[in-house]
């Protein structure tokens, strides 16, 4: 294994807030519509909860069994969770800077209001009283806490109100909590007439707290605050011994609402003895406790956007671009059979034809057998309703559904069982990895013939991120491409070992020692006439051996292009110039994983389902498979260059670990993606 010194390293804490916070520039950029602006606020804040509910969790957990260790680049863990707070804070208050003194006026400028109690009218006043009395009073729930009402199980992520009162018979300070029901319209639009013509909304915790009184008669209500708590999510399963891991994860789900507290938020200049209390109560200190100024939960942008959208608040719709070798009119198995290697470049392409391609399987005399592995799949999927009706039509149906998939395992639970009540092979998984690959292999009988098709991703078999991931599908009758994902099931789903591959690569064996071969290989082949290059295009880049691999080849001369979306551990800039990392941020998230390698003079390229990262080399099952066919490496080519030439959408990393801009410099203004649509659009045209 190679090692290297921690001067080479980032922090991978600090460069997923760096990540986050280029999200949030978005949020910044006066030219982007002021919806999609509130959007990217929106999921920088969906993000950083995401963030402190898995990675800090984990950090406090280390830090309470006093751990010693440091991180690659050198850091103890105090020390990391010290330069957390220090550019959560930072991040943070660039969050709340830009919804007041951008993002509120702007939304202002084309009339939509958001209101406090106070602002209103007495008309105003008398409509959100009834709204109050009518729509929100029946669903809340006062919980008391006295000796016969303990403390209660706060939810995750939830808005809660916590009030002191004072009993008028007695005088006795009381405290209680109010949960602000989900299930409710955070953003309550008001019916005005004495107002300019627009939208007015006052936020539902603002209309609860204006009307404690009623839930609280015969009371006095002295103090009264929302907070909200982000609770560690952050669990793993030992899978030792298990009986039925469905079973298992279930009840480790139930579990999660008891799990402690890793960040309380609660609005600026709240002081007061009920606020004392209820942090003695979660027992957290002064390093967990945020002081939010503004509303709490930027996250619930999403849906006002989803009531004010408009043409004019939001940049055009890009319509689907369709695929030159899929017709709507032909069935997608002749089509794949004419064309032998078919790519999606999905979202610019749409993901109907994969969801074709399961239906007719399902209902095809010919189909024997479906093989498939689900990760992250959405709450009404058409791919495993047709996977049902493949299993209830007779076919050999099995279906690997990965439970431990981080957030999605209740609704992975729930349609493992329904596969299974339909009749279909279901298995969970293997004992200690994630199965992380994306491949669905359908055997069908022409002619008294096997044959067997083959549809391979980067990205997850999900109708609805699909629309908004960049990820490419790969449809093929490649014999070996079939031959070795069908090993590759049996040994997901058997006791089969890991055979000599023909083409693909698998991880937790093999997939490292590929990618550091292919690396070791293009070094061994620059010369100074004719550099070797290297592209890769992933998520993360975090694995300390592939950085350690990639800067040798550097040193040997190898020109390297990473483009790395979110975490990238890699410094560059340590004694070369070689080494050009960028990040593109833009309407769609960037998902697919691409790997090019010039290999002196024959370039190869390849696409994964894996990054650079030590859980996807060592603790996932991943496929790493080649790009053969010469259409399909050219647009995947000029996808890469549109990346690296983009200079309006990416940032590109420094020495010092920052990211720069390129916007205002003296270059052509390109954007990566809106040139890979158009592209695309003109290849559906041709």
């Amino acid at each position: 294994m190679e090692s290297i010194e921690s001067r080479f390293f980032i922090n991978r804490e600090l460069s997923w807030l760096d990540f986050n916070a280029r999200v949030l520039n978005e949020a910044y950029e006066p030219d982007i519509p002021v919806l999609d602006r509130l959007k990217f606020l929106a999921i920088s804040s969906n993000n950083l909860d995401e963030f402190f509910m898995v990675r800090v969790a984990g950090l406090k957990h280390q830090l309470y069994l006093k751990s010693t260790s440091t991180d690659p680049s050198g850091l103890t863990t105090e020390q990391q969770l010290a330069s957390i707070r220090k550019k959560t804070d930072q991040l943070v208050k660039m969050q709340y800077q830009c919804l007041f003194n951008q993002l509120l006026p702007e939304l202002e400028k084309h009339s939509i209001f958001i209101l406090k109690p106070a602002d209103l009218t007495p008309a105003e006043t008398d409509h959100l009283s009834r709204y109050f009395n009518n729509e929100v009073f029946p669903v809340l729930t006062p919980i008391a806490i006295d000796p016969s009402h303990p403390f209660p199980i706060l939810n995750n992520l939830t808005i809660q109100i916590a009030v002191s009162v004072k009993k008028h018979d007695s005088g006795k300070i009381l405290r209680a909590f109010v949960e602000v029901p989900k299930v409710l319209p955070r953003f309550i639009k008001l019916r005005t007439t004495s107002r300019a013509k627009g939208s007015y909304y006052v936020l539902l915790e603002d209309a609860i707290l204006a009307n404690l009184d009623s839930l609280f008669s015969e009371n006095e209500v002295l103090f009264a605050f929302p907070f909200r708590l982000t609770k560690d999510m952050d669990y793993t399963a030992d899978e030792e011994g298990i009986r039925d891991l469905l079973v298992h994860i279930e009840k480790k789900l139930k579990h999660r609402k008891r799990r402690d507290p890793v960040r309380i938020e609660i609005p600026a200049g709240t002081n007061n003895t009920l606020k004392k209390w209820l942090l003695n109560k979660l027992d957290l200190g002064a390093s967990s406790v945020f002081n939010i100024e503004g509303l709490l939960d930027l996250s619930s942008f999403f849906e006002l956007i989803s009531k004010e959208k408009s043409t004019e608040l939001t940049e055009p719709e890009w319509d689907f671009c369709s695929s030159p070798d899929i017709s709507e009119k032909t069935s997608v198995f002749e089509s794949i059979k004419q064309k032998k290697y078919i790519a999606l470049f999905h979202p610019y392409h749409a993901f109907d034809p994969v969801v074709r391609f399961i239906e007719e399987a399902a209902e095809d005399p010919s189909v024997l057998a479906i093989k498939q592995t689900l990760y992250r799949v959405s709450g009404n999927s058409p791919i495993v309703q047709a996977l049902q009706r493949a299993a209830e039509n007779g076919k050999q149906v099995t279906v690997i559904v990965e439970l431990k998939a981080r957030f999605d395992e209740e609704v992975n639970i729930n349609w493992a069982r329904k596969l299974e009540e339909s009749g279909a092979h279901v298995i969970y998984g293997i004992v200690g990895l994630k199965i992380h690959c994306k491949a669905l292999l359908v055997i069908r009988r022409e002619d008294n013939v096997i044959r067997r098709y083959l549809h391979l991703s980067t990205g997850n078999y999900n109708d609805r991120t699909a629309k908004i991931y960049t990820d490419i599908g790969y449809f093929t009758t490649d014999p070996d491409l079939c031959n070795d994902v069908a090993s590759l099931f049996n040994v997901m789903t058997g006791y089969s070992n890991y055979p000599k591959w023909n083409k693909i690569a698998s991880s937790p064996k093999g997939l490292r020692e590929k990618i550091m071969s292919l690396i070791d290989r293009e070094a061994r082949l620059t010369i100074p006439h004719h550099p070797g290059h290297i592209i890769i295009k992933v998520n993360s880049l975090t694995d300390p051996e592939t950085i350690a691999c990639l800067y040798k080849a550097a040193y040997a001369g190898v020109k390297i292009d990473l483009i790395v979306r979110g975490i990238c551990c890699l410094k560059p800039g340590i004694d070369t110039e070689n080494i050009n990392v960028i990040s593109v941020i833009d309407r769609f998230l960037e998902h697919s994983r691409i790997y090019y390698f010039a290999n002196g003079g024959n370039p190869e390229y390849y696409v994964s389902s894996a990054d650079l990262m030590q859980r996807n080399l060592d603790r996932r099952i991943e496929l790493f498979f080649p790009i053969d066919d010469r259409s399909t490496q050219e647009t995947i080519s000029e996808i890469l260059r549109f990346h690296l030439e983009d200079k309006i959408k990416a940032r590109v990393l420094q020495p010092d670990g920052k990211y720069k801009s390129f916007k205002n410099k003296k270059y052509i203004q390109t954007r990566s993606q809106a040139l890979i649509y158009n592209m695309l659009r003109e290849e559906s045209n041709d």
